[in-house]
């Protein structure tokens, strides 16, 4: 039955399903290839399963994922640098390609050039484009489109009804791309190059976590098969946080990019231990890593004594200026404490073999490295340069307060080096209680000995909370490659957050690194950001405020209540609404909401568990909240939130975070007083 001429709608679902039924065909095709012939050996033949697994994967249709969600009409054929486009041609926008029997595409990625106008195109600047097609879908059917003819004159710019709905529609479950929905200003940051650093400063709502993840999926498409040669990292504060994000990347068919937070990067040791805010705030400061290169270079000691070699009925000896020499030589070069001591032998060798040439012999390659090998030899080497474990170094800095002090003269005072030493010295690397911080100390320290292996490219969200220690700890992970960082001054909820990018940056080791601000808030409502707001000059001066640029104002309440009782009745309020809520508290509270909760026999999840239709709540320490969203939000007691924290900035910066997690609505609800920078604020 043939569509009618004049249904445009039934048209796109016909399209639609043609281009689901070739994504198909695509998937059985890769599914029938027949490798049995093509590999040379077993290892051959699993690396070429394993692509096609993961290529298998990678064209999955998810049902209830629009397979494109817009159109181009181009006015006239692309030059020479998009020689895909042809006069009149049209082109749908989605999440990967995908062509028809003959190669045809039927739907462009999104990340291709001739997909760029979709995102980039206005009235002002149309870029050939005649006419911008959005589609609106439900469950994965398309149910209506919104069309914007740029090149018109006679059409008026206005805002996409489409556009509004997608980005305000309600949520349950992880977090979404937002390919349908990337802004001009968005755009820019995901198609920057892959050789340079952007740093992205965003408050709570413009997107800069997604914006960070599909800069990740932008970059696998246009370098390929250098990233999948050097790797790819999403680095996030918690696994609640990651788990929120994991599925993003696979939506838009990046499989391979691997996540993990900062303490799995340095997990040398077990963590079984915590610090005071004043030892982690010297634990996480630069200038550990000087002493830290002290305490290891303390280690190396100028030889007094000669290397006699014995070889044979032959003696050579090396006398010990030559060795101190060889000794001050590798020092000058100032690579890794680890590979000067292997190259030690082998310069102490080679100076053997020059001794051998003058008195007549020919030794070979082979000679040299029996002459390194030599016990005389690896004696003197383990005497002048002996190897050093990077977790006993830290270990004796923090137990022996001596040792400790030779190494941080001049670099830290008395009290920051009280501050760090331990009580109660450790027995053993294994029966220490190390600190997270600890662990960045002993990743430092391992660096200075061996090199440590770097990525192509990594993404650093929430970057706000780390010590410039853990800095150097994620600089470490990209030395030759490139870094996204993604955070908010605002949102720093450490006592030693960050203060200013550049500073970050100079300790990531990525100086030249452009700092792009994104201002335009997507997902808070205008009263709920307005009111959070309010604690900018007190958390972060100077910093631009965010403007919501939402239609819908939202829901926003401060409600008095008597006790935790009217609490659940505020969650029991928005749980009338579609989509998810969060009740978030102060961590020292969780255990008595969850107590009324389950007393009102209302289920709750805890965060990084996803969320289903029939448990939509969430209950989430203050501690835990950032990066999360909810589309309504419970925030019980501010001041409480505030109190549990080490000091009043850090506490006002946690509440910043918990009063920006709502998409849609957000009661606050308060039986004590609020905190002052609040209450003159307060709206009813």
């Amino acid at each position: 039955m043939s569509t009618p001429v004049d249904d445009p709608l039934a048209r796109e679902r016909s399209h639609l399903s043609s281009s689901r039924s070739a994504l198909r065909a695509m998937r059985e095709d890769v599914e029938a290839l027949d490798i049995t012939d093509v590999t040379a050996n077993w290892v051959n033949a699993e690396v070429l399963a394993r692509q096609i697994e993961e290529r298998i994967k990678a064209l999955a249709d998810l049902s209830d994922t629009p397979l494109f969600f817009g159109r181009l009409d181009y006015l006239h054929a692309p030059g020479a640098e998009q020689a895909e486009g042809a006069d009149g041609e049209r082109f749908y926008i989605g999440r990967r390609h995908v062509h028809d029997h003959d190669g045809d595409p039927m739907v462009i990625d999104w990340r291709a050039p001739v997909s760029q106008p979709f995102y980039r195109a206005s009235k002002k600047d149309p870029m050939d484009v005649a006419l911008r097609r959005r589609f609106g879908y439900t469950r994965g059917d398309i149910t209506a489109y919104e069309d914007e003819h740029l090149s018109d004159p006679a059409e008026a710019a206005r805002t996409s009804k489409l556009l509004q709905q997608e980005i305000e529609r309600p949520r349950v479950g992880p977090m979404r791309d937002i390919v349908a929905t990337i802004q001009p200003e968005q755009d820019e940051i995901v198609r920057s190059g892959l050789s340079g650093t952007v740093c992205v400063q965003g408050g709570p709502g413009t997107g800069k976590t997604a914006v960070g993840l599909h800069r990740v999926a932008y970059l696998l498409y246009a370098h390929r098969e250098r990233l999948a040669r050097t790797g790819t990292l999403v680095i996030g504060p918690n696994r609640s946080f990651l788990h929120y994000i994991e599925q993003v990347l696979p939506a838009l068919g990046e499989l391979t990019v691997q996540q993990a937070t900062v303490d799995d990067l340095v997990a040398h040791v077990e963590i079984k231990g915590t610090d005071d805010a004043t030892a982690a705030v010297v634990k996480g400061d630069a200038r550990l890593a000087r002493v830290l290169r002290r305490a290891l270079y303390a280690h190396v000691t100028m030889p007094t004594e000669p290397v006699v070699v014995v070889r044979g009925s032959r003696r050579w000896r090396i006398p010990a200026y030559e060795l101190e020499e060889l000794v001050r030589e590798l020092f000058d070069r100032d690579i890794r404490y680890g590979a000067a001591r292997e190259a030690l032998p082998q310069r102490i060798a080679h100076a053997v073999l020059v001794q051998m040439e003058r008195s007549g012999e020919a030794p070979d390659d082979r000679v040299q490295d029996a002459v390194a090998r030599n016990s005389a030899v690896k004696a003197a080497v383990k005497a002048v340069w002996p190897a050093v474990d990077p977790a006993k170094l830290v270990l004796r800095l923090l137990s022996d307060a001596e040792f400790l002090a030779v190494h941080a003269e001049g670099i830290l005072d008395e009290d920051e080096q009280k501050a760090i030493l331990w009580a109660k010295p450790a027995r053993s690397v294994k029966s220490a209680k190390w600190s997270a911080a600890d662990a960045v100390l002993i990743d430092e320290a391992t660096d200075l000995i061996q090199r440590t292996h770097s990525l192509g490219h990594v993404v650093l969200d929430e970057a706000q909370d780390l010590s410039p220690m853990q800095y150097r700890a994620v600089g470490r992970r990209c030395t030759t490659g490139s870094a996204t960082v993604l955070g908010d001054l605002a949102q720093g909820t450490t006592p030693w957050a960050t203060r200013s990018w550049r500073e970050a940056l100079t300790h990531l080791g990525k100086q030249d690194a452009l700092v792009e601000e994104l201002t335009a808030g997507f997902r808070v409502p205008t009263d709920v950001i307005t009111y959070a707001s309010r604690l900018l000059p007190h958390i972060a001066p100077g910093l631009t405020p965010v403007m919501s640029i939402r239609e819908n104002p939202g829901h926003f309440e401060v409600r008095p209540v008597a006790g935790p009782k009217d609490v659940v009745e505020a969650c029991r309020e928005l749980l009338r609404h579609e989509g998810s809520t969060g009740l978030i508290a102060a961590d020292t509270r969780v255990p008595e909401l969850a107590e009324a909760l389950t007393e009102a026999g209302i289920p709750y999840l805890g965060p990084g568990e996803e969320t289903t239709q029939d448990t939509r709540l969430t209950l989430v320490p203050a501690s835990l909240a950032k990066g999360l969203e909810y589309d309504y939000v419970v925030l019980d007691e501010p001041q409480a939130v505030v109190d549990g924290e080490p000091d009043e900035r850090t506490g006002l910066r946690r509440l910043y975070v918990a009063l920006t997690r709502a998409v849609s609505g957000l009661i606050v609800t308060h039986a004590a007083g609020l905190p002052p920078q609040l209450a003159s604020a307060t709206l009813h």
